[in-house]
């Protein structure tokens, strides 16, 4: 299981609910987010602890010298009313997919679940990008490797709907974290907030800034 994502978390739980051992995995990239991300992960796994959750794996795979100063380095991310298209990183789960892959392939873990969500609109998250990558990563690495996106046709609100159980309130989905809190001003806390209030789950996130929220 690659992890990193707020859709991730909820199907990491469904996923032990049905009596799966699980390994997380994360990717450190070098990205502006991720030591407040890794951190909130650590918090949500602990909480949730299971005997058929592995502990965390953390793989490093630096991206800064191919992302130059691309907002997911500076910290100049995009605002609260931007749209999703605006949070495009290209090449990330080419490179994401391909090592967690290779990992697998090593220790015999057949499945890679994902946590694509339907209002991905990026070619690297496209179902006919999914199959044709499997083809490539097993044929390649000569393993059985899987590529499972099971929320593909899922909403943000559903996911938190489905998730309510979880300590959501431990997860971080911010671009440009402040001493560890949700920004408050991005567009990933602008999807974040947005998607509690269309779930009709108060939002347990404590942000920063608020001066988006009301």
């Amino acid at each position: 299981m690659r992890l990193g994502s707020h859709a991730i978390v909820v199907l990491l739980g469904e996923a032990l609910r049905k009596s799966r051992t699980v390994q997380p995995v994360y990717m450190r990239a070098g990205l502006r987010w991720e030591k407040a991300e890794l951190r909130a992960l650590r918090r949500f796994l602990r909480a949730i602890r299971s005997p058929r959750l592995r502990p965390l794996v953390v793989l490093e795979m630096p991206m800064r010298e191919v992302y130059g100063d691309h907002w997911s380095t500076t910290g100049r991310v995009p605002g609260f009313h931007a749209t999703d298209a605006s949070v495009y990183i290209r090449g990330r789960n080419i490179m994401l997919f391909a090592k967690a892959a290779a990992f697998c392939a090593l220790r015999r873990l057949p499945v890679l679940l994902l946590g694509i969500l339907s209002a991905n609109p990026f070619p690297d998250g496209s179902p006919e990008f999914l199959r044709a990558m499997e083809r490539a990563l097993a044929r390649g690495l000569a393993a059985p490797i899987r590529l499972r996106a099971p929320f593909r046709r899922l909403t943000k609100d559903r996911i938190i709907r489905r998730g309510r159980g979880l300590p959501l309130g431990l997860t971080l989905s911010c671009s440009a974290p402040r001493r560890g809190l949700h920004c408050g001003v991005c567009v990933k806390c602008g999807e974040r907030a947005k998607a509690f209030r269309r779930a009709g789950v108060p939002d347990p996130t404590t942000y920063a800034d608020r001066r988006y929220l009301g």
